[in-house]
């Protein structure tokens, strides 16, 4: 999913009253990363009986509302609606795994979901309150994302110790960082970002979500 993603880079070191857009695009931001996992929610709700099949065209259609996002970044409303059907329709894709989730052990969807609020919260201050642009990071987050895809893909053919657990782990410092990025990236942006930056700060918190769940369920085990 976060393959999707797109990313400028801005050359200025702002401080808060330079900041362009500031608290306009935080907040414009945030609004559109709150309606898009309420609309997640939502699909896993309504999606928790579907099968394996139609889950799976789910995550498709999913995909191809991401790449949309890539040509119509001043699409203004059409961009709106290519995020909002990617978040419905990833929650439709997940909706029967959560379900079993939450049948199985329900304290670690809840815990989960704690962990990444104040997870995201922490990071997500600590990259909006630096000053500095630490956009040249995303290279580096982008290369061991590669790295993370490549022990995943061995991990199913080769038996790790602890490989769940060391998979997760590594999951979240790398969308760690990646929040880290993107929260100081809104310091700069315009408001004709907002979209990107949404989309950007919905994968993030959707994959350390599903990384805390692989955690926390490996650890009642």
């Amino acid at each position: 999913m976060s393959s999707t993603r797109s990313y400028g880079s801005d050359g200025a070191v702002l401080g808060w009253a330079g900041s362009v857009g500031d608290a306009g695009v935080f907040g414009q931001t945030m609004t559109l990363v709150a309606a898009t996992l309420g609309l997640l929610t939502l699909g896993a709700y309504m999606g928790r009986h579907l099968g394996e099949g139609t889950s799976l065209i789910c995550f498709i259609i999913a995909l191809l509302c991401f790449v949309g996002l890539n040509f119509a970044r001043d699409a203004g409303g059409l961009a709106v609606m290519l995020l909002f059907a990617a978040g419905a329709f990833l929650g439709l894709g997940l909706g029967g795994g959560l379900d079993a989730y939450a049948e199985a052990a329900p304290g670690v969807v809840w815990q989960s979901a704690g962990a990444t609020a104040l997870f995201v919260g922490a990071l997500g201050s600590l990259g909006y309150a630096t000053r500095s642009d630490l956009s040249g990071g995303y290279r580096v987050l982008f290369l061991l994302l590669l790295g993370l895809i490549v022990y995943g893909f061995v991990s199913l053919f080769a038996s790790m110790p602890a490989g769940n657990t060391v998979y997760a782990l590594l999951g979240l410092g790398i969308f760690g960082g990646y929040t880290v990025l993107d929260f100081n990236r809104m310091r700069r942006a315009g408001m004709d970002e907002a979209v990107q930056l949404a989309a950007g700060g919905f994968l993030d918190i959707l994959n350390i979500f599903l990384f805390f769940l692989r955690l926390f369920t490996n650890r009642s085990r």
